[in-house]
């Protein structure tokens, strides 16, 4: 499973640690993945793993609870 928005696409960008001697090495910062059940076009549930970006946009269209 890749660490990836599955609706907008977010993957993990990369860049250097740098020290205070100015040494680089490599890093990567990772999206903030949540997975979530999102309703699809047929009415059923499925889990996604989405950024919190897109949850906090809109994007994502819950299921209703029956209660």
């Amino acid at each position: 499973m890749s660490r990836m928005c599955e609706l907008c696409g977010k993957k993990p960008s990369t860049g250097n640690n740098v020290s205070h001697a100015n040494n680089k090495t490599r890093r990567r910062w990772l999206p903030n993945l949540q997975t979530v059940r999102v309703a699809t076009e047929g009415g059923n549930a499925r889990h996604v793993r989405v950024c919190t970006r897109c949850l906090r946009s809109g994007a994502v269209v819950k299921p209703l609870v029956k209660r």
